[in-house]
Formats: C-alpha cells, sequence, structure tokens
C-alpha cells in the first residue's frame, strides 16, 4: 500500500500500531498469563513481576520500557521511536483491560504456540506500522540497522536472555514452554516481515539499458542506480542497473526485461535491511 499524504500515512501507521499492540496484549493476557508462560525482553520481566510480585503488568511495561525508549534515541531515528512510544502505550491500555477470552487448557504447549503466533503477528504489524514495542524490539532494530541480523532472530537472542532464567520462577516445565513460545514467535515474525516487507535487489546486465532503464522507472516511480562495470575477457564496458524492489515488483519486473531484451542477465536477490525515503522502512 503507497500513501503519498504525509498525514494520511502517520494515521495509517498509527492505526496499524493500535492494531498490533491489542493482538499483542491479547497473546499476553489471554494465552501466557493464563497458563503461567513467560516471554523474553521487557514483558518477560512483565510477566515474572506479575507471577512473583503480582505487579501489574501494565505499569512494569510502561516503566520498563520507557527507559529502553529513551536507548532509543541514541541509535533510532526519531519517528521510530515516537511510534514506539505510541504501541508502548496502547499496548499498556490494551493490557489493563478485561480478558477477551476465557481460554484455560491443561494441554499448555496449545497457548505457547497460539501466543507465539499472535506475538509474532503483532510485532510483525507494529513494524510495518513504523514502530516497536520497545524491549528487546528496541535492540533488535539495532541489530538489524548496523549488523544487518534478522529483526526475528535478534529479538529470539535477547528474549532467551530474560525467559531462560525465569524458569526459577515459573518452573522448568514453562521456561520450555517459553522458549517454544519464543521460537515461534521468532519464525512467525519473520516470515512476516519476509511476506509483507521484503525487497529484492535486482541488477540487469543488458545491451539496451536505455530501454530497460526507461521502463523499470516508469514501473517503479523511484531512483535507479547505473553501476559502470567492465567484461574481464573483452575488457568491455558495460553499464549495470541496479534497483531495488518489493517481491511483486520483482515478479512483474522480470518478464518485462525478458520482453525488451531476451539475452538479458537479470540477478535477483533477497535483501535483509534497506533504508530509504523512496524505498521504504527498515524491517
Amino acid at each position: 500500500m503507497i500513501i503519498n499524504n504525509k498525514r494520511t500515512l502517520i494515521a495509517w501507521n498509527g492505526l496499524q500500531i493500535i492494531l498490533g499492540a491489542f493482538i499483542y496484549a491479547v497473546a499476553i493476557t489471554d494465552f501466557l498469563i493464563p497458563h503461567q508462560i513467560g516471554e523474553g525482553g521487557v514483558t518477560g520481566l512483565t510477566t515474572i513481576g506479575y507471577y512473583a510480585l503480582n505487579i501489574p503488568p501494565a505499569l512494569t511495561n510502561i516503566v520498563a520500557n520507557g527507559i529502553l525508549i529513551l536507548i532509543g534515541f541514541r541509535f533510532l531515528d526519531r519517528q521510530t521511536v515516537g511510534y514506539s512510544l505510541w504501541a508502548v502505550i496502547w499496548i499498556s491500555i490494551f493490557l489493563k483491560l478485561p480478558r477477551l477470552l476465557n481460554y484455560h487448557t491443561t494441554q499448555t504447549i496449545i497457548p505457547a504456540v497460539a501466543g507465539g503466533v499472535l506475538m509474532g503477528i503483532a510485532i510483525g504489524v507494529i513494524f510495518r506500522g513504523g514502530g516497536t514495542i520497545a524491549g528487546s524490539t528496541i535492540l533488535a532494530k539495532i541489530m538489524n540497522r548496523y549488523f544487518g541480523m534478522m529483526t526475528g532472530s535478534a529479538m529470539l537472542f535477547f528474549d532467551l536472555i530474560v525467559a531462560i532464567p525465569s524458569g526459577f520462577i515459573i518452573g522448568f516445565q514453562n521456561m520450555l514452554l517459553t522458549i517454544v513460545e519464543l521460537y515461534v514467535g521468532a519464525a512467525v515474525l519473520n516470515r512476516f516481515l519476509s511476506k509483507f516487507g521484503a525487497r529484492k535487489a535486482v541488477t540487469i546486465i543488458t545491451n539496451q539499458t536505455e530501454e530497460i532503464t526507461y521502463e523499470l522507472s516508469q514501473r517503479l516511480k523511484q531512483g535507479i542506480t547505473i553501476i559502470n562495470a567492465k567484461g574481464y575477457y573483452h575488457q568491455e564496458k558495460q553499464p549495470m542497473i541496479y534497483v531495488i524492489c518489493t517481491n511483486k515488483q520483482a515478479a512483474q519486473l522480470v518478464p518485462l526485461i525478458s520482453e525488451i531484451d531476451p539475452t538479458a542477465v537479470v540477478v535477483v536477490d533477497d535483501v535483509h535491511s534497506v533504508k530509504g525515503e523512496s524505498i521504504g522502512k527498515i524491517l
């Protein structure tokens, strides 16, 4: 979905974040806490605080995440930090609401998996809105931006640091279920971002550079890079076209290139991290 009006984009992102915050809160209040399943990062601290000291999760969430958002100011852009604060506020609001479902089961693997799926989707939706849920997601965003690590994998690493010691409070079995939930959440998040926010890098070697560049520019409405290259065997200069696009765009561009120049060499690579006004957000 492409939105050109800035105010409309901010409103759309804000609504996405509210939806993600709601799904996130449902995962905690309806699946994790009723079955004494922990979490990682700040959310893990909120569940531990609730189990051990009966501290309201909403209170722990907003205090601890407020501190981490201040850290985010140092490494992330202010827009991401602002959206993250918006997400934390709404998560805290939804955590204070009564449970939506009165679901309970002795088969605790079910809420562990369901909670992980909802967590992954919720964080993915919030990321698509330009924010984070603070906590380990801020650290994961930093790892993604500066080291290219996949966001879900980075979150899993930081979450396990909290989840494993939680076994002393919630018990060994529930600690294992927490690890299952975290793994499922990370896998769903990586899949979600790959499906809805992935980018492709397309490199094209062709003798019809001008024609193909013109058509790509008309289709993508964004900047295209021409790289000056030279063939090794004939030592001839040969410009290469380089463009970043979505999966959907790549599927449309490859046949178009082949139609213009059937002999063109087209290389399509996955891109895990990209930033630019005409391209999109870091995922």
